[in-house]
């Protein structure tokens, strides 16, 4: 849309822009190039080519060595407020998305107290995360047994779907669903067209293999065997072509099973898949024993393993990359014995999850517009909200200015995160986020996040 018919479109010529952004190169879901982006009242009204010369009560000129790329949207993040807010919380998960150039997250169901399994909960997470908020935030609702009643309110409340164990979640408060009640809560949802997301590793398989202790990461990693996955995932997709409800896999890590979802997908069963940074960049030959930041369920593997992620998402059977930001108190993370089978599995990386999958995508020539696809408009897409994603008319003025040649090392006291103990640590990674704009507003010292609903645009 050009900027007269924006005028036209909004009563008349005297259109004031709040923002405009200009510079050479500009991600549009149509490519990279130069452009201005003209934003008010928190909305993208026009993109119009370099010189157009908009005028706004802002312009900002952003540099050669700069790119301005629409915020990610991050749908699986741990907050684990209310209840648990020593291991991270609203303001200090939101401050690391924001740093990360992250605009959206949508918070999991459990780490908090009380789980996100009722309707009174989630209005208590609301209700903490209404103050605290740098960023967008929207919210699973939980399905465990005893709570299929809560489904259908929670949905209407404006969950944007429901996550699921189908083994031991690590919390006592939200337990998993056994194979029957995963096909009952299926049939509820397939009824309103929700969402299940699954935690999908097989506790048969896992109680069949090693025991997980000591410090030697081969040890852990026997205890998570591949076919724990690819067992537990041929049982979503069995239940989801029953009920004809829709799945998604989370935290896809075992590549064998990549060929089971493809079949699946191309008989009309309704999955989708995601996987995370951790799998595509870290490689378990290089995870040193006793060093429990690596730690997380399922297991980061080889690098075979990780090169047949990679093939998934460039071959469209991954259709996500998100965090899973899991952190944890020190204590928990990092027990001093260095022992896999005791340490809190979960990585922490919501303000790094951009340029590690940068360095690591354009070390095997994946362009930086895939990446961003990855991770902002096909989340977007995921969760419906059509408004978020992308530099487009008639979307969220949600940006990052990125500079994609800046290299930096991690240095975990510098993160926002509460507690930043990371894999990442010491890593030289390439890609610096130097600004986020959160509805056309620099992103500040004040929160100024909203709290999203399922429906919404």
């Amino acid at each position: 849309m050009s900027l007269a018919a924006a005028r036209r479109a909004a009563g008349g010529p005297d259109l004031a822009l709040d923002l405009v952004v200009r510079g050479r190169r500009v991600m549009t879901p149509s490519g990279t190039g130069p452009a201005e982006v003209a934003v008010r009242r928190g909305t993208i009204v026009a993109v119009e080519p370099l010189g157009a010369d908009l005028a706004g009560a802002r312009v900002l000129d952003i540099g050669d060595d700069e790119i301005l790329l629409p915020g990610l949207v991050d749908s699986h993040v741990h907050v684990n407020e209310p209840g648990r807010t020593d291991w991270e919380g609203f303001a200090s998960a939101t401050r690391a998305a924001a740093a990360g150039g992250v605009t959206t997250i949508v918070d999991m169901p459990l780490n908090c107290v009380p789980p996100t399994t009722g309707v009174r909960a989630l209005e208590l997470k609301r209700d903490r995360a209404r103050a605290a908020a740098f960023v967008d935030v929207g919210f699973w609702g939980g399905a465990v047994p005893g709570n299929t009643a809560q489904l259908r309110p929670l949905y209407e409340a404006g969950v944007f779907g429901f996550k699921c164990f189908l083994l031991d979640s690590g919390v006592p408060e939200f337990a998993p669903l056994g194979p029957d009640e995963l096909v009952r809560d299926l049939r509820e949802l397939a009824g309103l067209d929700a969402l299940m997301i699954v935690h999908a590793e097989d506790p048969a398989v896992i109680a069949g293999a090693p025991h997980a202790q000591g410090a030697r990461y081969a040890d852990f990693l026997a205890s998570r065997p591949p076919r724990a996955e690819s067992a537990a995932i041929a049982g979503v997709i069995e239940a989801a072509r029953r009920t004809g409800a829709r799945a998604h896999v989370l935290h896809l890590s075992d590549a064998g099973a990549l060929p089971m979802i493809a079949a699946a997908r191309a008989e009309g069963v309704r999955l989708t898949v995601e996987t995370c940074p951790h799998y595509l960049t870290l490689a378990a030959e290089e995870v040193p024993d006793g060093a429990t930041a690596f730690k997380c369920c399922p297991p980061i593997r080889g690098t075979d393993n990780q090169d047949m992620l990679w093939q998934g998402l460039a071959d469209g059977v991954i259709d996500i990359v998100v965090t899973d930001h899991s952190p944890a108190t020190p204590e928990l993370k990092n027990p001093p014995s260095g022992d896999f089978g005791v340490a809190w599995g979960g990585v922490a990386s919501l303000q790094l999850g951009l340029p590690v999958m940068w360095s690591a995508a354009r070390a095997r020539g994946v362009p930086l517009e895939q990446v961003v696809r990855w991770m902002s408009a096909a989340p977007a897409a995921l969760l419906g909200l059509t408004r978020k994603g992308g530099i487009a008319v008639g979307h969220d003025a949600d940006l990052a200015v990125f500079a994609p040649d800046e290299e930096f090392v991690v240095d975990p006291t510098r993160l926002h995160h509460k507690n930043p103990t990371t894999p990442y640590a010491g890593s030289r990674l390439t890609g610096v986020v130097r600004s986020t704009f959160l509805r056309g507003r620099p992103v500040t010292d004040v929160p100024s996040g909203t709290l999203l609903r399922r429906g919404q645009p």
